[in-house]
């Protein structure tokens, strides 16, 4: 796959958010259900008067069904003479044409080199959840996990450290054929708001699906006691699923950022992104 744009296109950075209740993720999907990806190229698609040519978004991350994004980053190849026809009004034709449950929000002429998925150096996601005896406020219920049991969020910052760092996360992935489940997770961390909402802060410089997801649900059965401190790290090291690790609902999880290096180093990344990574000791394969 190549990074280059080709000649007499321009590639658009879209900055952008969504609510994910009602949709089946993010990626297009065959059979008509309905995901953030097919929304936006199909508003593209009418707004700029494409009738029956499609133009592609890359994301910087897929998120599941179910998941949502405040600071996601996509970038789309369109021709230069679209571009510069639509270019002032496209983002206020977007706004009257998309649903009201996702919206874009900067649409700028990407830097050379950038590409929304492989330039990104880091995704942070928060995922929320109440331990309130009386549950999660309605208002609020689409975006906050209840978990009826009293957690303990000294004992999951305590867990949380033992996951950081470059591993293989095998154990806490959803496996797909010929994907590394390697991963660097830079920030794992927890805190109880005023309000009791428990937000924690999960940040790698990617994830494999769902990573995010399995490493709460670990950290929440050490939050109500139901295991040690120790114990999500164990799991970890064993490389293999254990069927007491729950992977949480997806409406707690929100991608909050994506993170891109200077512009001059943007093409670097990209390149380096692509390569099948391997942990020290370890023989690279296919």
């Amino acid at each position: 796959m190549s990074d280059e744009v080709r000649p007499g296109h321009v590639r658009v950075r879209l900055d952008l958010s969504y609510d994910g209740t009602e949709f089946s993720g993010w990626a297009r999907q065959a059979g008509g259900r309905r995901t953030v990806q097919g929304e936006i190229e199909d508003a593209l698609r009418t707004v700029t008067r494409s009738r029956e040519t499609t133009y592609e978004l890359t994301v910087a991350g897929r998120t599941d069904a179910g998941v949502h994004a405040r600071g996601q980053v996509a970038h789309v190849d369109l021709p230069g003479e679209l571009w510069a026809e639509h270019r002032e009004k496209l983002l206020k034709r977007l706004a009257g044409r998309l649903p009201k449950d996702v919206r874009v929000w900067s649409l700028t002429e990407a830097p050379a080199g950038f590409d929304a998925r492989f330039s990104a150096i880091w995704r942070r996601y928060a995922y929320r959840v109440t331990d309130a005896p009386g549950g999660v406020d309605p208002l609020l219920r689409g975006h906050v996990l209840w978990h009826d049991w009293p957690l303990d969020v000294d004992a999951m910052n305590e867990a949380a450290r033992g996951l950081l760092g470059e591993h293989d996360f095998a154990a806490y992935c959803k496996r797909r054929e010929g994907a590394t489940t390697i991963r660097t997770l830079q920030e794992l961390s927890l805190r109880r708001g005023e309000d009791g909402i428990v937000t924690a802060t999960v940040r790698a410089d990617a994830f494999c699906h769902n990573m995010v997801r399995s490493l709460i649900g670990a950290l929440l059965f050490v939050g109500d006691g139901h295991r040690a401190p120790d114990w999500p790290a164990k799991v970890l090291a064993a490389g293999v699923r254990d069927s007491a690790v729950h992977v949480v609902r997806p409406h707690g999880l929100t991608l909050e950022e994506v993170g891109y290096p200077p512009d001059d180093l943007l093409a670097a990344r990209n390149r380096e992104a692509r390569n099948r990574r391997t942990l020290p000791g370890t023989a690279g394969c296919c």
